[in-house]
């Protein structure tokens, strides 16, 4: 419960400001208990109540047009990415590797969220990836690929950022507007997560005081929010963008190997 709280406040107090990296830094805690798919379920539920809170905090900066183009098409696919990890959860082990005296099974979906990380990690730690950008003509398309994404692995964050940035908003409109769509993708991908994961999973779910966890997570998150909203004018976007970057990064590393 130490942990949970711990990393929910300080990846919502980081994530405030670069609008995304919370799900990413909080799935290792939850994975350290659960199998990663409903790691990524928990994580997800307390992404959404920390938006919502965040939506209270900002709410009056939303730029709706935008909004709208972007984030009716992210929630349509959001659900094909969720759908598409319950499908690759009941894959097996794929290779077992050997460290340290112990066996660390490395399966599908373990890679393929690994993977995503790290290409994520990738684009946040190179400013030459930073810089690419796309018109606002492409927002349906950003929309699109980020709620694909959302509902696969939880990685909506940076795909949203390279075609909201170009989109004329001021620095609390993008923040504003950023997350008023996740909310959309996160409610989208837990409609699926609800019925794959936790119906199925009821007893591991009791047995590890989940209930218990995801509650004390969203408080924490809450106060980690409304610490980095007092703080958004003061802090710089790329420090805390490359903070989040080598978090990802290291935790994609242990997930593909199967430490995670």
């Amino acid at each position: 419960m130490v942990l949970i709280a711990v990393v929910s406040f300080g990846a919502a107090l980081l994530t405030f400001f670069s609008g995304f990296g919370l799900g990413t830094i909080l799935l290792p805690a939850f994975a350290f208990f659960f199998p990663v798919e409903i790691a990524i379920a928990m994580t997800a539920i307390v992404h959404l109540a920390n938006n919502l809170f965040k939506i209270i905090l900002v709410k009056n900066y939303i730029d709706k047009n935008v909004a709208i183009r972007f984030a009716i098409p992210a929630s349509i696919f959001a659900f094909i990415g969720a759908y598409a990890l319950s499908s690759i959860t009941t894959t097996k082990v794929l290779y077992t590797l050997s460290m340290f005296n112990k066996n660390f099974d490395i399966t599908l979906v373990k890679l393929i969220i690994g993977i995503l990380m790290l290409i994520f990690a990738v684009i946040e730690l190179s400013n030459k990836l930073q810089q690419i950008t796309f018109s606002k003509k492409y927002l349906p398309l950003g929309g699109s690929l980020s709620g694909f994404f959302g509902g696969l692995s939880g990685h909506q964050g940076a795909l949203r950022s390279m075609f909201l940035i170009k989109s004329g908003l001021s620095k609390e409109a993008f923040i504003a507007t950023g997350i008023a769509a996740a909310v959309l993708i996160d409610i989208a991908r837990l409609s699926i997560y609800g019925v794959s994961f936790f119906t199925n999973n009821e007893n591991l779910l009791a047995v590890n005081n989940a209930t218990q966890l995801i509650i004390i997570a969203c408080f924490s998150a809450f106060l980690g929010s409304f610490f980095g909203k007092k703080f958004l004018k003061k802090v710089s976007i790329e420090r805390v963008n490359t903070t989040v970057g080598i978090m990802i990064l290291i935790t994609a590393l242990l997930m593909i190997v199967g430490i995670i």
